[in-house]
């Protein structure tokens, strides 16, 4: 278990862009994959993208393909969401988590506490 701490979410018009950063302590950061999900105001939380230990594999849902990367730095201890054309949609409260085993099914074991994005129309 390793605690992560998301920053960087605020407001934002449409079709600009937020850079978001998730900052691990209490492990090993370069073991885990890491990922970020989003959570809208009465609606699942969502898959957003993920990065593997080495940082070799990336991972986004259909949503924000073409728009999100995901980028990590493992000298840093951190992970980021860089997220451009934003939509009104994409208003949620964006989380990191780590987690072990194959980046295409991962166990995400560790959760950030969240950072707001709203994107204004």
């Amino acid at each position: 278990q390793v605690q992560l701490v998301e920053s960087g979410g605020g407001l934002v018009q449409a079709g600009g862009s937020l850079r978001l950063s998730c900052v691990a302590s209490g492990g090993t950061f370069s073991v885990y994959n890491m990922g970020w999900f989003r959570q809208a105001p009465g609606k699942e939380r969502e898959f957003v993208a993920a990065i593997s230990w080495n940082g070799g594999s990336t991972y986004y849902g259909d949503s924000v393909k073409g728009r999100f990367t995901i980028t990590r730095d493992n000298a840093k201890n951190t992970v980021y969401l860089q997220m451009n054309s934003l939509k009104p949609e994409d208003t949620a409260v964006y989380s990191c988590a780590a987690g072990v085993g194959s980046i295409t099914a991962v166990d995400w074991t560790s959760w950030g506490q969240g950072t707001r994005v709203t994107v204004s129309s």
